[in-house]
């Protein structure tokens, strides 16, 4: 039988890479993306050393329209399960007076990822079935004061992944939210997060394999506590909300 592959949009990153590493530890060949590709071959070799699967590096920025359609051009074949992982916390005290800098953060986490998941499942309608997986956040849930930008294109795309489920599901093409609340990472470097509720990249890794590939599910997060707490917080009045400092 022939391998599944994977693709990884976003091969840089420290989610990127733990997602990579759990799908080829169960057998899965692996395709990396990233703006650089030399800066994807360390985490490349990384996962082809641990598994002995055949792992390749393609270059694409998704801010470009002419990357999307390069690697779109690229891609063969075409992988079974795509997960994009693409996203920049940006400074949202910069992005408050410099426009270009709030762009970049709402293109980065909403517009370009959906363009890209919007063109790749139109090929797997065509074929008939695939996985398409998006790393959202829970700051999309209810915009906060200290990262709205951010928080607003998590929203957004957040959205565009429940309505291209239902677009999808009658197509036999299956559309994944992942909500990972706090992840050690290098985006959250010198951030003081709760251990109780931080998961690590592996953490997160194995998590989206299972609800992708086992139990199919539609929505997750990645530990449970954060469904809790985030019905809390949508659960206070907007009066009161707009007064707390968060």
């Amino acid at each position: 039988m022939t391998a599944r592959t994977l693709l990884v949009i976003g091969g840089t990153s420290d989610i990127g890479l733990a997602i990579a590493r759990e799908y080829a530890a169960h057998g899965w060949d692996i395709v990396l993306t990233a703006r650089n590709p030399d800066d994807a071959a360390r985490n490349a070799a990384d996962v082809q050393t641990r598994s002995g699967r055949a792992v390749r590096v393609l270059p694409f920025d998704v801010l470009s329209a002419a990357s999307r359609d390069e690697l779109l051009t690229n891609l063969e074949p075409l992988p079974d399960t795509v997960i994009c992982v693409v996203g920049v916390l940006g400074d949202q005290a910069r992005g408050e007076s410099d426009p270009a800098h709030a762009s970049e953060i709402i293109r980065a986490n909403f517009e370009g990822p959906a363009l890209i998941l919007d063109a790749l499942a139109a090929r797997m309608i065509t074929r008939g079935n695939g996985t398409l997986v998006g790393i959202s956040s829970v700051a999309g849930v209810r915009g906060r004061g200290s990262n709205y930008l951010y928080g607003s294109a998590k929203a957004g795309f957040s959205a565009f992944l429940s309505g291209l489920r239902n677009r999808l599901a009658p197509k036999g093409v299956h559309v994944l939210t992942v909500l990972p609340g706090f992840v050690r990472t290098r985006m959250t470097e010198g951030l003081k997060l709760p251990p109780p509720i931080t998961a690590n990249p592996a953490e997160v890794g194995r998590a989206v394999f299972r609800a992708a590939e086992i139990s199919r599910r539609n929505v997750i997060y990645v530990r449970a506590v954060w469904r809790l707490i985030m019905a809390i917080i949508t659960a206070i009045p907007e009066r009161i909300f707009k007064t707390l400092k968060l």
